[in-house]
């Protein structure tokens, strides 16, 4: 049995810039977190049979791999050359749908197991480049690469995407007493929603190919205010940080008209008037996470927070990325 632990992410800066229809054009640019909530996938080799067995929020047992419904387990055991004879067993700390990168964490973390199964160990970058092929190009998943990255790297990252695709990792300068403050002053609370992005992906990309000059406007200033973001960070000026998101919460909402909604945006006025600088919804928008910057009475916020039933998840900064956490294989047929 192998089993790998694979974090999900929160984006700090430049989110939508990493979408082939933006970063072909003009280079994206995300500035993003790992964080210790995590994938967890298991792969064993079936003793008794050749049977396939994928089990999720389903339970599929197949002869050979190409009768999947599950996509991306069908697609990465085409990549690796298997077609059956293998059991794929996933756990999640949070739900999919909550806009935190759960299926580039699913592919990353399943072509890890998968590459130790054959005992062919890869570097980071070529996991992430691998799930980036396996969700965007086999698939055709209107997203973009951070995902599959900072599910392969975790830490805090920093991702400079060339416009040949071409993605520059870098590791953000921050020195530990700033860590332990932005870990402190960002919250996160789920909203109780789940939501495909697909579609406002798609939209997205779609308004930036064709170069609609608010779709476009938008991510520019997007990019613009995750370098300063960045820069703040670095700096110590974690106040800046959160009138940046502030900042960029006006930006997001202009992508798509389905990125809030009148629960949303009240949840946002309330939690600015409770010591919120500002905040952003977790992914393409439209549901999941809150993440909001609080630097003074946070005990006043939680509470507020709470009378709108909105759940708080404490978590920590992940440092290790994908990682194996057990290998029992003792051989490979």
């Amino acid at each position: 049995m192998i089993i790998t632990r694979t974090p999900f992410r929160f984006t700090l800066g430049g989110g939508g810039t990493d979408l082939p229809s933006y970063y072909s054009q003009y280079g994206g640019f995300i500035f993003a977190a790992g964080i210790n909530k995590y994938m967890f996938i298991s792969v064993n080799r079936p003793i008794v049979d050749n049977l396939v067995r994928v089990k999720y929020t389903k339970t599929e047992i197949v002869i050979h791999r190409e009768e999947l419904k599950h996509e991306i387990a069908k697609e990465a055991m085409r990549m690796m050359s298997l077609e059956d004879s293998v059991e794929i067993v996933s756990m999640a700390d949070v739900p999919a749908g909550t806009g935190l990168g759960s299926s580039s964490c699913y592919a990353v973390g399943l072509l890890n197991a998968l590459h130790s199964l054959k005992r062919d160990y890869v570097p980071l970058e070529v996991l992430a480049e691998q799930a980036c092929e396996l969700e965007i190009r086999r698939l055709g998943k209107p997203i973009g690469k951070q995902d599959q990255y900072m599910a392969a790297f975790g830490g805090l990252r920093v991702l400079d995407i060339k416009t040949d695709g071409t993605v520059q990792v870098h590791s953000a300068k921050i020195d530990d007493a700033t860590l332990d403050d932005l870990n402190r002053n960002l919250l996160m609370f789920y909203t109780g929603t789940f939501r495909s992005a697909d579609q406002i992906l798609a939209a997205q990309s779609q308004g930036a190919r064709e170069g609609k000059t608010e779709i476009l406007e938008s991510l520019h200033h997007i990019k613009e205010i995750g370098y300063k973001v960045l820069e703040a960070v670095e700096s110590g000026n974690l106040t800046a940080v959160g009138f940046l998101f502030d900042e960029h919460w006006e930006y997001k909402k202009r992508i798509s008209p389905q990125m809030t909604n009148s629960l949303f945006d009240e949840i946002y006025e309330i939690a600015k008037a409770n010591g919120a600088l500002g905040g952003k919804i977790s992914g393409a928008g439209g549901g999941g996470f809150f993440l909001f910057y609080v630097e003074e009475h946070q005990a006043r916020f939680r509470d507020a927070m709470r009378k709108l039933n909105l759940r708080e998840m404490r978590y920590r900064f992940d440092f290790e990325g994908t990682r194996v956490l057990v290998n029992f294989m003792d051989g490979v047929r």
